[in-house]
C-alpha cells in the first residue's frame, strides 16, 4: 500500500491534520493502536483557543462547535485570597476561547473523515517506522494477526510524548522541539519590541 502521507495518532490532533491536508487534496492513512471507541471513549480538556476553532474552521469540522459551544471572554485566577479576571477579549484584541470538549472535536473529525471515505486503521499493533528522515519512509504495522507495510513520502508523528514516532526520531524529535521554540521565542521578542503584548511561550 502507498499513501503521501502517514499518520500515526488518531486524536485530535492526527485528525486535524488529516482533514486539513485532505481540503488541499493531499491523501493521508491514520494509524491508531487504540479501537475507536477507547480513543472516543478518552476524556481530555474542554477549553480551546481561537487559534485552535479557526483550524477547524478551516477544515469544515466546526458546525457543531459553533452551535454547542460556549465563548468565553475571559478566565478567573484565584490567588491570594482572591479572585482575578482576566479579559482576554479587552488584552488580546478581540481574541476568546470556547468551551467545547476534545472529546467532541474528535467524535466531529472522526466523522467528517469517515464521511469522506478517507482511511484509519484503528488497533494497529506494533507499529513501527522506518526511515523516518530518508527518502523513502514507510510504516509497518499488524492488523488482525496478518502484518502491512505503507509506503510514503512523509511520516507525521501525532501519538504524543509515549507514542512510538517520538521513540523512533529521538535526535530528530529534539532538534525540531528545539528549533520551535526558537521560532516562537524570537516571535514573541518581535511583538515585543513593536509594541504589542506579549503571550506566554507555550511547548507545542
Amino acid at each position: 500500500m502507498r499513501t503521501r502521507i502517514v499518520i500515526v495518532g488518531s486524536g485530535p490532533s492526527g485528525l486535524l491534520l488529516g482533514q486539513l491536508l485532505g481540503t488541499i487534496g493531499v491523501e493521508t492513512v491514520i494509524l491508531e493502536r487504540s479501537s475507536r471507541e477507547h480513543v472516543l471513549g478518552r476524556v481530555r480538556a474542554g477549553v480551546l483557543e481561537q487559534g485552535t476553532v479557526e483550524l477547524l474552521e478551516e477544515a469544515g469540522a466546526a458546525v457543531r462547535l459553533h452551535a454547542e459551544g460556549l465563548l468565553h471572554a475571559g478566565i478567573s485566577l484565584a490567588f491570594g485570597g482572591g479572585l482575578h479576571r482576566l479579559d482576554l477579549t479587552a488584552l488580546t484584541g478581540g481574541k476568546h476561547v470556547t468551551v467545547y470538549g476534545q472529546t467532541e472535536v474528535t467524535h466531529d473529525l472522526m466523522d467528517k473523515r469517515e464521511a469522506a471515505g478517507l482511511t484509519t486503521v484503528y488497533e494497529a499493533a506494533n507499529v513501527a517506522l522506518h526511515s523516518f528522515d530518508g527518502e523513502a519512509p514507510y510504516v509497518t504495522y499488524g492488523k488482525d494477526g496478518v502484518g502491512h507495510r505503507i509506503d510514503c513520502d512523509f511520516i507525521a508523528g501525532c501519538d504524543g510524548y509515549h507514542g512510538v514516532s517520538r521513540k523512533s526520531a529521538p535526535g530528530a524529535g529534539a532538534e525540531n522541539l528545539r528549533a520551535d521554540l526558537s521560532f516562537r521565542l524570537a516571535r514573541r521578542a518581535g511583538r515585543s519590541a513593536a509594541g504589542r503584548p506579549r503571550t506566554g511561550l507555550r511547548q507545542p
